[in-house]
């Protein structure tokens, strides 16, 4: 299993929390943006800087993972995408996607481009909380293989 992170919009606290896990864990956490990301030292981090444009890092992921692995993102097409070659999702907030979730999400947010696009001011994400950082810290480690 690998960790793949869109992580040009990945909040740096999340960042911190993979970056921890993956020394304690030694599971391999990429992280993957067009621009130049920070990254301590490790054996088990790496970053990928793929160049400007629209989803370029979101098919650099599509195109390397695999099955079993997972892709923390808040780009549910992205979500969708990777669900579909067998890989597992969870948002920056902690909410995981699978094959029985995906599509309301894809629905609810073709949904709200639908309200944006006819003018209708949606309002944009909450600040990330504390709570939000322990939801996803939590469900990761829910997610993580037992060793």
């Amino acid at each position: 299993m690998q960790i793949w992170v869109d992580a040009d919009a990945c909040p740096k606290a999340i960042k911190e929390i993979l970056f921890r896990v993956a020394t304690r864990t030694q599971i391999l956490v990429t992280l993957v943006a067009n621009q130049a990301l920070y990254a301590p030292p490790s054996p088990y981090l790496r970053s990928i800087q793929v160049p400007k444009g629209f989803d370029v890092a979101d098919n650099e992921i599509v195109a390397r993972v695999a099955v079993g692995d997972l892709v923390i993102t808040a780009d549910i097409p992205l979500a969708a995408e990777v669900i579909a070659k067998g890989a597992r999702v969870l948002t920056p907030r902690g909410e995981p996607y699978d094959k029985g979730t995906i599509q309301a999400a894809l629905s609810m947010r073709n949904f709200m481009d639908t309200l944006r696009s006819a003018g209708v001011d949606t309002g944009g994400p909450a600040a990330m909380s504390q709570s939000d950082r322990h939801a996803f810290a939590q469900q990761l480690e829910r997610l993580l293989p037992r060793g």
